[in-house]
């Protein structure tokens, strides 16, 4: 029987994941001397690299630690992935996670690792290497269009906006919508651009993701698709100004989609998992901390030990006591109870053979005797002298000896013995 698919769960409001790309060289190098820049500067309190694993895949790890809004400790983990045989590029998983929930306001935590300089290629997104903070054109051609949007749309960890252009926009209207957002969001936005003549295309691509760009408008694609058809209008724009004027309405629909809960992306519950159980950077008072926990944990479990011995011991006296009662009885044991017989069905032919052999069974065992004469009533007393009578040895004569008579009262007379019998009768 097919077992149920599992539902993800969804991602805390404290935890801020992030997956993209490095195209170029020297990734590692980049990332240490980002991190050497901001503990300089009193930026970040400690990090640390190690060599790590994720999904039993060997990678270099980075952990930083930093302050944001004065006293919230946020701890954040870097995986970059060894470099592609074909290509050179290097993928990278970065999770974060504060002791609070996280405001847009904070700094990105991909500023922390890797520098804010465009002309470092590290912000490209790990699906169809867009970039996160440039304008993205949509292919040309109408299945690769196609292909793009539902692999955005389904293996993405960003936020993916298509925005329309009504008619070709100047050089302001060119102008990406990263830069406007809060800063926690710059760096997982990716921003598609559709031409003017790409409006029927864009939205034929949008069909099978539940979702519609208006014309000259914008819309940000669903992290889990609706049934092929199913429109919903909550993230969508009917109208988007391409004349530099800031897109309020798209910015605050931007961040309304970032607030919603959503489910964590494949492979960010394994690495937010790894941040939290394989931390490195602790301080000493969560080392305490930890050590009373884990003290709290070891007395909890040598009370449980203690509970359950004494119930051993209770357990162990009661059969000692059994075994003792026993012996007193020299190894007496009641009988062991007979399981009762199946019920057969009646028989007839049954009941007569049983009767019969209870009543020889009886004859048998009855005593010959003065107890018979006075038991058996006048016919069988009849029938038992003439059987005597028939079966007595001759005399001497030839005739038959007659036996001995039994004591009887003379008092009562034939007449009298034989009104009782008939009374009796």
């Amino acid at each position: 029987m097919p077992k149920s698919p599992t539902a993800p769960a969804t991602a805390p409001d404290t935890v801020w994941p992030a997956r993209g790309r490095h195209l170029g060289p020297d990734a590692e190098d980049t990332v240490r001397h980002r991190l050497r820049e901001l503990m300089s500067s009193a930026v970040i309190q400690d990090h640390t690299e190690f060599e790590g694993s994720l999904d039993g895949v060997p990678h270099r790890a980075f952990e930083a630690r930093w302050l944001v809004a004065d006293d919230v400790v946020v701890r954040a983990r870097l995986n970059i992935g060894a470099p592609d045989e074909k290509d050179g590029f290097q993928d990278w998983v970065l999770v974060a996670e504060a002791d609070r929930s996280w405001e847009p306001d904070w700094p990105s935590p991909a500023t922390v690792f890797w520098p804010e300089d465009a002309e470092v290629p590290w912000d490209h997104d790990a699906v169809g290497q867009l970039r996160f903070r440039e304008l993205n054109p949509l292919p040309s051609e109408d299945r690769a269009l196609r292909r793009l949007l539902k692999e955005c749309a389904r293996h993405s960890w960003a936020v993916h906006v298509v925005v329309h252009e009504a008619m070709t926009p100047d050089a302001r209207g060119l102008r990406p919508l990263a830069p406007l957002l809060p800063p926690s969001l710059r760096h997982r936005i990716v921003e598609h651009r559709a031409a003017p003549e790409q409006f029927q295309v864009a939205n034929w691509a949008l069909y099978d993701l539940g979702a519609r760009v208006p014309r000259g408008g914008a819309v940000v694609l669903p992290s889990a698709p609706a049934a092929p058809g199913v429109g919903d209008d909550s993230f969508a724009v009917r109208t988007v100004f391409l004349d530099g004027s800031e897109p309020v309405e798209l910015i605050e629909t931007v961040c309304r989609y970032a607030r919603e809960p959503r489910p964590l992306p494949e492979g960010a519950g394994q690495a937010l998992s790894d941040l939290r159980a394989q931390w490195h950077l602790t301080t000493m008072e969560e080392e305490l901390a930890a050590a009373r926990t884990q003290l709290a944990s070891y007395a909890e479990a040598l009370d449980a030990m203690t509970k359950s011995r004494d119930l051993y011991r209770e357990a162990a006296e009661l059969a000692h006591e059994a075994l003792a009662a026993y012996r007193d009885t020299d190894g007496a044991l009641p009988a062991p109870r007979q399981e009762q017989r199946k019920r057969e069905g009646f028989s007839l032919r049954t009941l007569t053979k049983s009767l019969e052999r209870v009543r020889d069974s009886a004859k048998l065992l009855r005593p010959a005797g003065a107890e018979d004469s006075r038991t058996a009533g006048p016919a069988e007393r009849e029938a038992a002298a003439g059987d005597e009578d028939a079966t007595a040895p001759a005399g001497p004569n030839g005739d038959a000896s007659a036996p001995a008579a039994p004591d009887r009262d003379t008092s009562a007379s034939p007449s009298s013995s034989t009104s009782a019998d008939r009374d009796r009768d």
